[in-house]
Formats: C-alpha cells, sequence, structure tokens
C-alpha cells in the first residue's frame, strides 16, 4: 500500500466505497489524514463499517472542516449533472479530485523521478498496458500493474527509482487527476465513448489529452484518429514533451508503423507478430507498436538487452479480449465480452477473413452496429441476444442471416450446431456483442464468464459423447 502523506493532520471527505475508495481510505489514513467517508449504497456503507472505515453522512456534515474531497472515479464530477457531494465541494472551496491524484501528489513528494507509464484511449488500453508490464517484467524489472485494470493505484508498491507504475488510466480517473504527469503516456485512440459522462466527444477528447500532455518525457499517440493526430501535432508544435506516433495505415518518421503483422521503425523490421493469437488484428498490432514505443521511451536502464520478440510472443493476453477459450475440431471459440461498443467489436471482425459465427446484442449503445456494415459478408451467421435484439435485426436486415436467440446459452448452442456443421477451417464462434452487458449479466467480465462455462460444457459433452 502506498501511504498518502499529502493530507496529513487534516480531514479528507471520500466518497464512493468500491475497492479503489476502500484502498484511498487505507492510505490516507496510513499518512496521517482524518477521514470522513461515506457511500449512497447501503450495501456500500454496510461493507465499509464491516471494514473499519470511518463513515460519516456527507450530506449533513459541515464541509469547512474538509480540505479535499477524493471521489470514485464512476460518480458523475461534470455530467449528466455533478454529483451531489461535488456541489458541496464546490461551494465549500475545495479540491475535487481521485486517488490516481494522490498517487501522483506522493510520488512528486517522495520519489520525483520513479519511472511512470500512463495508458489510456477508447478502445486498447488494458492490452496495451498488460502488453507494457509483461514486456518490463519479462526484461527483469520490478513492475507494478494497476489503475483501472487489476489493483487500485494505492494498493500497489509505493514509486522507487527502480520500480516501474505502469498504470491504465480511464477518462473519469484523469479527469479527476490534474496533477497526473507520468514519465511516458500512451494515448491509443479517440472515438466517441462516455458522452453521456463528458457531455461532448470534444470535452472527452480533451480529458484524455491531458495525460500526455503532461508527460515528462514522452507521449506515445496513435495518430490513425482525427483526434489524436491533432493532439500530437498540437504537442509537436509546444515542443514538449517529445511525441512518438504509432500508426496500422500509414508509414510514420518519428514513431513506429505496423503493417501485416509486422512493426516497423524508420524502415527496419522490429518485431514480427504473426503466430501470435493474443495480438491478432491490425487493432493489436497497434497496441503492440504503443507497447514497444513506451518501454523504449525509459530510461535505457530498463530496456536494454531484453529480448523484444521473445517477450511479445509470451504474452498471455488479456480475458474477454479476443480470448481463445477452446477449439472443437475446426471451429475457435473466441470471448470478445469487452467488446461493449461498435468500435470495438469492429477490431474483431477485422481479424477474422470470414466464417463467423456471431454472437452480439446486450444493451444497445449510441449508434448500433451500422458502421460494421462492411464486415457483414464475413458473417456466416449472426445470433441476436438481449435488449439490441429489434435494432440489431433491422440492421442486418438481408445482409446477414440471423437468428433472434433471447439469452446467450441459447446463441452459443445454435452457434456451435452451425459452425460444427459447416466444418470449415478457421471458422470461429464469436462472441463480440457491441454492447454493454446490464441486461443480463452485472458485467462484461460476467457476460465472458458465461461464455467460457457454455463452452467448457459444449467440450465436455463432446468428449462424453
Amino acid at each position: 500500500m502506498i501511504r498518502v502523506t499529502a493530507f496529513k493532520d487534516r480531514t479528507v471527505a471520500v466518497f464512493g466505497l468500491g475497492a479503489s475508495g476502500l484502498a484511498t481510505v487505507r492510505a490516507l489514513e496510513a499518512g496521517g489524514a482524518r477521514v470522513a467517508a461515506w457511500d449512497d449504497s447501503v450495501a456500500g456503507r454496510a461493507a465499509a463499517e464491516e471494514a473499519g472505515v470511518p463513515l460519516v453522512d456527507l450530506a449533513s456534515a459541515d464541509w469547512s472542516l474538509f480540505a479535499a474531497l477524493v471521489l470514485a472515479p464512476g460518480v458523475p464530477l461534470t455530467h449528466p449533472e455533478p454529483h451531489w457531494t461535488v456541489e458541496k465541494a464546490k461551494a465549500a472551496g475545495i479540491e475535487v479530485i481521485g486517488d490516481v491524484e494522490l498517487f501522483f501528489r506522493e510520488r512528486a513528494a517522495t520519489c520525483p523521478h520513479a519511472p511512470v507509464v500512463a495508458i489510456t484511449g477508447t478502445n486498447g488500453k488494458s492490452t496495451t498496458t498488460a502488453l507494457i508490464a509483461h514486456i518490463l517484467g519479462s526484461f527483469g524489472n520490478d513492475v507494478q500493474l494497476g489503475g483501472n485494470i487489476g489493483r487500485a493505484v494505492l494498493t500497489l508498491e509505493a514509486p522507487a527509482p527502480d520500480r516501474i507504475h505502469v498504470l491504465e488510466l480511464s477518462s473519469f480517473q484523469i479527469d479527476l487527476a490534474p496533477g497526473a504527469a507520468p514519465t511516458v503516456a500512451v494515448l491509443l485512440n479517440v472515438t466517441p465513448d462516455h458522452i453521456d459522462r463528458h457531455g461532448t466527444v470534444e470535452h472527452y477528447a480533451e480529458v484524455k489529452s491531458r495525460l500526455v500532455a503532461n508527460a515528462g518525457a514522452t507521449a506515445v499517440i496513435g495518430v490513425d484518429d482525427d483526434w489524436c493526430r491533432r493532439i500530437a501535432d498540437t504537442l509537436e508544435v509546444r515542443g514538449r514533451p517529445k511525441v512518438r506516433r504509432i500508426s496500422v495505415r500509414a508509414a510514420v518518421a518519428d514513431g513506429i508503423y505496423a503493417q501485416d503483422a509486422k512493426l516497423y521503425e524508420n524502415g527496419r523490421e522490429r518485431a514480427d507478430l504473426d503466430g501470435i493469437a493474443t495480438l491478432r488484428g491490425a487493432h493489436n498490432w497497434q497496441n503492440a507498436a504503443a507497447a514497444v514505443a513506451a518501454v523504449e521511451a525509459l530510461p535505457e536502464r530498463f530496456h536494454a538487452g531484453g529480448d523484444l520478440q521473445a517477450a511479445l510472443r509470451s504474452f498471455p493476453g488479456l480475458a474477454h479480449r479476443l480470448e481463445v477459450v477452446d477449439k472443437i475440431g475446426p471451429v475457435d471459440f473466441i470471448n470478445d465480452s469487452k467488446a461493449t461498443n461498435a468500435d470495438s467489436t469492429e477490431k474483431a471482425l477485422a481479424s477474422f477473413a470470414g466464417d463467423i459465427y456471431w454472437i452480439l446484442g446486450g444493451r444497445p449503445k449510441a449508434g448500433g452496429i451500422a458502421t460494421l456494415a462492411a464486415y457483414f459478408p464475413r458473417i456466416a451467421r449472426a445470433y441476436l441476444i438481449g435488449e439490441a435484439t429489434d435494432a440489431f435485426a433491422a440492421t442486418l436486415g438481408e445482409s446477414v442471416p440471423f437468428e433472434r436467440c433471447g439469452t446467450l446459452g441459447a446463441a452459443v448452442r445454435r452457434a456451435a450446431d452451425d459452425a460444427l456443421a459447416a466444418n470449415r477451417p478457421g471458422s470461429v464462434v464469436l462472441l463480440s456483442p457491441a454492447c454493454a452487458s446490464y441486461d443480463q449479466f452485472r458485467n462484461f467480465e460476467e457476460r465472458g464468464d458465461a461464455f467460457r462455462h457454455l463452452v467448457a460444457e459444449r467440450v465436455a459433452g463432446r468428449a462424453s459423447a
């Protein structure tokens, strides 16, 4: 755990008592602060109380006693409207920050040159974060992985000169961390997302841009969308930080270009991704290019002599992100439950040439799946589930044969039957929903785990037969 000393002998309000909120309370108390913690949820308060967290009803508290409000990232800061605690903090004239801000303040106070790599973007940030940590770890470094992936940032080991923190940061976390200044910052891409929390795509992009603008040494930026290209150009004109561009569309003179499963820099091949199942598809080539650029932007002692090709080939990948669950005959069963919007699902569909038995649906997001029409010829059949069924059926129309399955269980059974009956090499049963999971599951992880279980049942049944 990281002791946060920035508020020693002062009182801090903490709202939102999930995993990161509880970690924040413990870190502040360990650093000598007094904490007034609260949560709107009765269950959340009960769990916190059981854990020994000091609860104070912030709705009736005297806010003049507080030095700051530490807000959980899932709580609205600005849109659709500020949470009531944010309004009270503004009225009291105190700052509203998050646990990531506390991390960077403690780093600045105790070990300002401790290396930190921070990664953001609409899509691909979890894979890129995990890959960076994997490469650095395989090179023998002390690596701490957390933030929006794995462990809450304040549960990690404290910053140190030879310890690298690799942090995935969401736009919500960046919005609450004005002092975030990583050694190397990565911005993969920007596409419209979380507009309900940021109001406009312009504001969403601006929040993302803060991370790379504040990088201490290098900003690694994917320049295949207009938003990020403009951000890279702006930083280059400003002259700091150093900008390294990443692309899967065109060669770049100041970064890494990915094409046909190979990474190139200045016309020289740097790495071969062919045959690495966990880095399949152009979107993962971008992730790999960003990871290599980020690792090599760190001081040389952290990467000199490392076997980059071996590190890439040993990358285990992440659950729910084009995860190969199993294989039955010629059919791969792919869990891409993390694809909660059309842009993410596009990456999955682009990764396979054809014979895709596609399971999709759930709670739809704005725009639906109309943007995926170019990939419809690759779909052998679609299996619709959840609230999006009628809307997606209308979009697929006569272009793709489909079935209304309702539930994931029914969809997996029907897709497996059809794919195995066709018996075509290279075919896949692909769960890539292009939707949120909340109509039938608590989160995308639960949905992906259910898919895994259904596939395991099918494998077991086939074995017993």
